[in-house]
């Protein structure tokens, strides 16, 4: 089972993240005081720390700080009600790994806490053939054909398609696409990945319109379906 430290003083907050994140089948330890906090995660193994900015005893920022310090790798996804640009290059720059204000849609939040835990764990490697329908993709040979024709795909849309193959049933947000794919900054070109996912489409699915395959998860992102 997955086990999240959550350290945050906010209790109505945390209670409310706690059932959604135990709905989700995660482990949580909530601790509310900044000193508690690092204590737990400098003595035990978490797969992800949900840290707030503002804590009683010692602050997010240090404790984020005093981790790295320690060699701790463990992923850290600081959470805060503040959205100022300078809080957030503080809190990556300290060796966040994410940045996410409280007042963002809760399903948001849930993404890019999937988004940490996967890319905390070891690349998938991706077979050298996929099926979709009559799709077959080739990746060793970078050849798709429909039906034994061959469908021309770009560069980048080849390389969209096997990210989402590499993560395939799980919602990859336009951020994480945009990191890992186009190596570009989310907030800048986040139009970009919609763009190509319809194109995409067009080429591998039978009716663009009503996907099978790859599938847009409303308020989340995109997975390429089992």
């Amino acid at each position: 089972m997955t086990r999240i430290l959550f350290i945050e003083d906010e209790h109505a907050f945390a209670i409310g993240l706690i059932d959604r994140l135990h709905a989700d089948a995660y482990e949580v330890q909530w601790e509310s005081n900044g000193n508690t906090g690092q204590q737990a995660a400098s003595a035990n193994a978490f797969d992800l720390i949900l840290l707030d900015v503002s804590l009683p005893g010692k602050n997010g920022f240090d404790i984020c700080r005093d981790l790295r310090k320690s060699n701790i790798t463990t992923p850290v996804l600081m959470l805060t009600a503040r959205g100022e640009v300078i809080d957030r290059v503080l809190g990556l720059k300290l060796g966040a790994d994410d940045y996410v204000q409280k007042n963002c849609e809760p399903i948001e939040l849930m993404a890019r806490i999937e988004a940490l835990l996967r890319r905390s764990q070891p690349s998938a490697t991706s077979p050298d053939t996929t099926i979709l329908g009559d799709i077959r993709i080739d990746f060793r040979q970078h050849e798709v054909t429909r039906a034994g024709t061959a469908v021309a795909l770009t560069p980048i849309e080849f390389r969209l398609l096997k990210y989402l193959n590499q993560h395939r049933g799980n919602i990859i947000t336009r951020e994480e696409l945009l990191e890992n794919v186009w190596s570009a900054d989310g907030s800048m070109l986040s139009r970009t990945v919609d763009v190509h996912v319809a194109g995409l489409r067009k080429k591998i699915e039978e009716d663009p319109r009503y996907p099978r395959f790859l599938l847009t998860i409303k308020g989340a992102g995109y997975k390429l379906a089992l």
